[in-house]
Parts: structure tokens; C-alpha cells; sequence
């Protein structure tokens, strides 16, 4: 039995385990629409942003030298889509002369070293993955550049990532032209942190920042817009209610008009409730997709915590898990003592350690809340936000707190010293 998914025969199982599944036919159409990485060929309410990064290059479609650019932006406002929409319509409107973009993301190719080599390669080049000296590198990515007359931009999504590392590939790129015969070249930056050229070199802010471009917040009604366009790609007819698109677009008008969070929403409640086998998606399935983005969001910030907020949190748990009640710093800094041994750690203060624990506070990760003793005075009780036994899997998953798996601490460590 055969299958025509976008043009492609797929051969479809006629028995076995995925072969029910499959005849269902599902609720998605195409569900890579609903992706970041997804690219649309209409961009709603950015036509003015869209309008200014093309009249900004398009001198370079005369010969001449286009300006480097600087994006803006909270994530989900647009920008990455935006600079590749008219990336794209720049490639294919190369009037006489050959125009190339490349993109680069700077939270992956984060040094000095493996841009150019990066870039190098693109242009044929063979350069190792380390070894050579850096101005050798760029060296040869500048020869191959200017071997014939082009123009070529180069973007770098996430510059502020590249940025905490030096500034001194931005030096160098920005100020090549300089060096090229036939190439003209142009940079644009992409970043979600106005700030981060506070901390570029004057001569780098200069030339980099020619011309900047800022992207507002999504509205409500924006997002709705975009959502509508997307799922009207991504779906099939009929499968979501009246309701699904307004409760995304809402939530993520809430979080800073991230039309990138609301995309997310909308394809993970689809998600959901094709793995319940359900006929639509409903404002139940957003609820829990919502749920379970939060959710992920917190495993990521947990696993990247310190060392000693891990402890804490590990002490939190493990008291917890006793059935301690009314959870206090001191409790938590007994625990924590008893834990930072048997991981080879030095412990910090019992002052430290109540600033961990007003930090997770912050992080969403714990709460807490002031008590009074009366003439005793007053104390913090403690209680996690999230379940223990998705906390521990998460905390155990680092190599240094391995050792904790399966630990047993003595029944005074839930007394306060």
C-alpha cells in the first residue's frame, strides 16, 4: 500500500503497529508550518520592518556597498523570519549581479574560529575543525570571498551569544570590505538584547550598527492573525475549535506578544491530542500544552543551575520526600551538609544558602513564604513547585549529583541544629 506525501511515495504498512495509526489519517496537514524554522511566504503585520531591511540592501543590487544592519527584538517578534524572507527574495533577485546570504546561528558556531571556518567552507574552502591560526583562517575565507564579483550577506542570529566570547570576528567582518576587490559584503545582526553593544569595541558599534531595525511585540489580535494563516497550512479542515486559536493567541499576547510561544502552543496541543486519537483539538489540549511547555521550561533551567543551588534544591526534595512538614532554611541547611560530602563539595554559609533559595524563589522553581513564631521570631517555610520525582530525575541526570541516587539521610537532618 502506497501513500503521496507532498509528492513523495511512502510505502504505508498494511498490518503491524504503526499500520492503524497511520490510517487515521491524523489531524495535521503539514505540522513543519508550526516550527521555528519554518520560513512562510507571507509575513502579517511586518511589512514595515520587511520594507526597511530590503531598502537597505538593495543598493548592493546597484554595485554598491550595502550598510551592515542591526535587528532587534523579543524573541518571537519576527526577526529570524524576516531577515530570511528577504534573504530569500534577495537571492533570486540578482539583477546581473550574483548575490548570496548565509546564516549563521551564534549560539551553535560561537567562536572566532569555527564562523570563519564556517564560512570558508561555503565558499569551498577545506579549513580543519581546530589548529590553524585564526588569521590564517580568515585569511583564506577573505581569498575566497573576493574571487569573483558578488555580493554576499552574512547573517548572525543570536550576535550577543558571539559577543560574550569577544568581538573581535564582528572587527574583522565588519571592516572587510576594506580588504575585497570584487565582493561586496554586509552583516546583519539578529539579538534579542538591546544592550549588548554596551559592550562592543566603539569602532565595532560603529560600523556594524549602520542601520537598525527594531521589532515590536506581537498584539493579541496579531498573533491571532498569524496563528490563523499557519493553521490554515498546518491542519486539516475542521479540526480545531472555535476556541484554540483565541486561548494561544492570548496566552502568548501574555508573554510578551512571543508569536514563537504561540506557534509552539497551537502545534503541541495538536500533538496532543493526536496521541489521545481525538477527532479535534480542543481548549482542554491547549491547557495541557501550555502545562507541559511550562513545564519543559523548568527542566531546562533546572539542569542548568550551579552546583550548590542543585543541593539545595536536592535537600528540598529530599525532605520532602520524609514527609517533613513545614520545611525551614535551617532544615534544608542541615540536609544540605549531610549532601555536600557525599558529592565531594565544600559547603557554603547558612546565609548563602538562603540566598540559593530566594534565587529558586524567583526561578518559579520553589516558594516561599514568612512565618511567625511568635518570640521565637520568624522563619521561612519552603515548598517545591514542582514533583519530587520529576525534580530528582532532572537533578540526577548531572554526572556530579550521581552519587546522591538512592541516598537515605538520617532522620535528624529534618531537625533544625
Amino acid at each position: 500500500m502506497e501513500s503521496n506525501l507532498r509528492g513523495i511515495k511512502v510505502s504505508v504498512p498494511s498490518s503491524g503497529l504503526f499500520a492503524d495509526l497511520l490510517a487515521q489519517g491524523g489531524i495535521f496537514q503539514t505540522r513543519d508550518v508550526l516550527r521555528p524554522t519554518y520560513t512562510p511566504s507571507e509575513l502579517p503585520h511586518r511589512e514595515e520592518q520587511i520594507n526597511s531591511l530590503a531598502s537597505i540592501l538593495v543598493p548592493a543590487l546597484r554595485g554598491e556597498t550595502p550598510s551592515n544592519v542591526l535587528i532587534y527584538g523579543k524573541t518571537g517578534t519576527g526577526k529570524t523570519a524576516v531577515a530570511k524572507y528577504v534573504g530569500k527574495e534577495f537571492e533570486e533577485a540578482s539583477f546581473g549581479v550574483k548575490c548570496i546570504v548565509i546564516y549563521i546561528n551564534c549560539e551553535v558556531i560561537d567562536t572566532q574560529y569555527r564562523i570563519l571556518a564556517h564560512l570558508a567552507r561555503h565558499f569551498d574552502k577545506e579549513i580543519p575543525m581546530t589548529g590553524w591560526p585564526t588569521d590564517q583562517v580568515y585569511a583564506e575565507f577573505r581569498n575566497a570571498l573576493d574571487e569573483e564579483k558578488r555580493v554576499v550577506v552574512i547573517m548572525l542570529d543570536e550576535v550577543d551569544k558571539l559577543v560574550k566570547k569577544g568581538d573581535d570576528v564582528l572587527y574583522n567582518l565588519s571592516r572587510v570590505n576594506s580588504d575585497l576587490l570584487q565582493t561586496r559584503l554586509s552583516l546583519i545582526g539578529i539579538s534579542n538584547d538591546l544592550k549588548f553593544t554596551e559592550f562592543l569595541d566603539p569602532r565595532v558599534k560603529s560600523s556594524l550598527g549602520e542601520d537598525e531595525i527594531i521589532f515590536p511585540p506581537y498584539n493579541a489580535e496579531q498573533i491571532r492573525d498569524i496563528l490563523e494563516q499557519r493553521a490554515g497550512i498546518a491542519f486539516r479542515p475542521g479540526m480545531l475549535t472555535e476556541e484554540v486559536i483565541p486561548l494561544c493567541s492570548a496566552f502568548a499576547a501574555q508573554e510578551h506578544g512571543d508569536a514563537r510561544r504561540a506557534l509552539d502552543l497551537l502545534r503541541i496541543s495538536g500533538e496532543l491530542a493526536e496521541r489521545e486519537r481525538s477527532t479535534l483539538v480542543t481548549e482542554e489540549h491547549v491547557r495541557q500544552a501550555r502545562e507541559k511547555i511550562e513545564q519543559d521550561r523548568v527542566d531546562e533551567v533546572i539542569k542548568t543551575l550551579p552546583t550548590q543551588s542543585k543541593l539545595t534544591l536536592y535537600s528540598i526534595m529530599l525532605l520532602e520526600e520524609q514527609g517533613t512538614r513545614n520545611i525551614t532554611t535551617s532544615a534544608v541547611y542541615n540536609m544540605y551538609k549531610q549532601l555536600c560530602p557525599m558529592v565531594d563539595t565544600d559547603f557554603l554559609t547558612h546565609r548563602r544558602i538562603t540566598d540559593l533559595i530566594a534565587e529558586l524563589d524567583m526561578l518559579g522553581i520553589l516558594h516561599t513564604i514568612v512565618v511567625s513564631k511568635g518570640r521565637y521570631g520568624r522563619t521561612k517555610e519552603i515548598t517545591l513547585s514542582i514533583h519530587t520525582s520529576k525534580l530528582k530525575a532532572t537533578l540526577l541526570q548531572d554526572y556530579r549529583l550521581k552519587d546522591l541516587a538512592g541516598v537515605t539521610v538520617p532522620m535528624q537532618a529534618r531537625l533544625c541544629p
